[in-house]
């Protein structure tokens, strides 16, 4: 009996032992870096601008793996099934784990628990878009407009729950003006509305953003982010609008299925943290209008719980749900 509690004991010390090594020895293997949307758009560049890097980084090839749907719902599901070796990652866009679950109702994960938060990459900001003949020069002038014209101010959005719908409904419940929201299937065919001035105004992303505003077919009257856009320096943020506490940040992150092993999270940080010193990286990503982070999974998951207590309360109080 004592000579097989020996053994017992030496088999479990053995296999104790074996894990950090064999984080240590991570990856032995190519990296699947899953994207929740179709190659070409916004999430999917920098995805691959980053797994580019990341490959030279961490010493072995990232491969993208496009799995479109749901606002990125079905990559994030595949991640969340993954094996939890470090071989399964998710470059999300935020909506995808602070929005996109609270406007479908999803009961199949919960994003603050079911996923190992491996870092931030970066921050994209919205801007609050006009057409080039729409009488408001700035958001109070929108504001003033919208109160005194209750049926003639309406937004366009990529759809109903879309980060754009949400920025605009947080505004309308901030300065509690009433304004018509116009769902369209994605941003461009809602920015050529704005553009003709069938619909007021929208928000979209500062990379696409900027041609329009340089092109001069639409006006930019403020930036989402508590700080000033570098495309956009002479724009003003919301806040110096005249909107209290109104901070809207996208962001990209990786994430990875829960309970990954702690050496292999920090192994990715690591990488991911050298990946962000590369001035080459950081060209790349300030041309598409984003602001670099320092990798850090503490970090991550507050800003998933924030931004999801934040807009679980415009959902709630908006009365928002997917069609």
């Amino acid at each position: 009996m004592n000579r097989l509690t020996a053994l017992a004991g030496a088999l479990l010390l053995a296999a104790i032992g074996s894990t950090p090594a064999l984080a240590q020895d991570y990856p032995q293997r190519p990296i699947s870096l899953l994207v929740g949307y179709a190659p070409g758009g916004p999430v999917d560049s920098g995805a691959r601008i980053f797994a580019r890097y990341l490959s030279e980084k961490i010493g072995q090839t990232v491969l993208v793996d496009n799995r479109a749907g749901a606002s990125g719902m079905i990559a994030a599901e595949a991640t969340r099934k993954a094996p939890t070796d470090g071989y399964t990652l998710n470059f999300v866009a935020s909506p995808t784990l602070t929005i996109t679950p609270l406007v479908q109702r999803n009961d199949t994960f919960d994003p603050r628990k079911d996923f190992t938060p491996v870092g931030l990459v970066a921050d994209y900001t919205n801007v609050l878009l006009v057409g080039p003949d729409f009488p408001a020069k700035d958001v109070n002038e929108l504001v003033s407009y919208a109160r005194a014209n209750p049926t003639k101010v309406s937004f366009g959005s990529a759809g109903v729950g879309a980060s754009n719908h949400l920025s605009a409904e947080l505004m309308r419940q901030k300065t509690k003006t009433d304004m018509l929201h116009v769902p369209y299937r994605g941003n461009a065919p809602a920015m050529v509305d704005v553009m003709s001035g069938k619909v007021s105004f929208m928000f979209d992303i500062s990379s696409t953003a900027k041609g329009f505003v340089d092109g001069g077919k639409a006006r930019a009257l403020a930036v989402t982010s508590r700080e000033r856009n570098p495309q956009l320096p002479n724009v003003p943020t919301m806040i110096e609008a005249g909107v209290p506490d109104f901070e809207v940040v996208g962001w990209y992150a990786v994430i990875g299925p829960k309970d990954m092993p702690p050496a292999v999270v920090e192994r990715l940080t690591k990488a991911m943290a050298e990946v962000r010193a590369e001035p080459a990286f950081q060209q790349a990503m300030a041309q598409g209008g984003h602001t670099l982070h320092d990798p850090d999974p503490k970090a991550l998951q507050a800003r998933i719980e924030s931004d999801y207590a934040l807009w679980q309360k415009v959902i709630e109080t908006g009365g928002i749900t997917a069609n």
